[in-house]
Formats: structure tokens, sequence, C-alpha cells
């Protein structure tokens, strides 16, 4: 009896942890709106006015090791050259949101 307890448990969180949603996933709509007033103005379009080459397209963020949430918020939150620091500017969910949008755009080719 408590061996068949055990599978029927065991088998109960295997199905709960297959089937389970990430738990708050980045909003890229949120995102938008931060781009937009944070961004935009040197990366509109996903082009980049101050560098050309470094520009937010697929191809560049992949060239320059910036095709990851992570690089993109550290690069964010840093600054780096003409890139200012975001740093106490924007709220970690707002990071998030912003580099959902950036690799969504990225992936559609900034249509």
């Amino acid at each position: 009896m408590k061996r068949i307890l055990s599978v029927i448990l065991l088998g109960l969180t295997i199905f709960t942890v297959a089937f389970s949603s990430p738990a708050l996933a980045a909003d890229s709509a949120s995102g938008a709106k931060v781009f937009s007033a944070n961004c935009a103005s040197c990366h509109a379009g996903g082009k980049n006015l101050v560098n050309a080459a470094k520009s937010l397209k697929k191809e560049a963020l992949e060239k320059y090791g910036m095709y990851s949430a992570e690089a993109i918020i550290a690069q964010v939150t840093k600054g780096k050259g003409a890139m200012p620091t975001f740093k106490g500017r924007l709220k970690p969910n707002d990071l998030e949101n912003v580099t959902a949008y950036v690799l969504e755009q990225a992936d559609k080719g900034w249509k």
C-alpha cells in the first residue's frame, strides 16, 4: 500500500512539473513601452545611431555576443562606450521586459 501511494505521488509530481507553465515570463508588450521611452532615441527600428555596425539586428547581436537576455541586461545596466548606464533608472522587471522585446524584434527582423 505504501509503495502504491509513493508511485502515485511520484507520478503526480512528474505530471505537475512537466505541464506547469514557467513563472512570470517577461512581457514584451510592456518592454515595447520601456524601449520607446528609453531606447528608441538611439535604437529606433533596431538601428544604432551612434555606431551603425552595432545595431539591434539579430546578426549584429550574435556577432558581438549580445544575443542573450543576460548580455542585453548587463549592457543596459552597466552601459559601455557611448551606451549610458540605466542602472537605477529601470527596475529589474523593466529590464526583463525590454530585453524580451529586443530579442523578439531581432527575431522578427525589426519589422
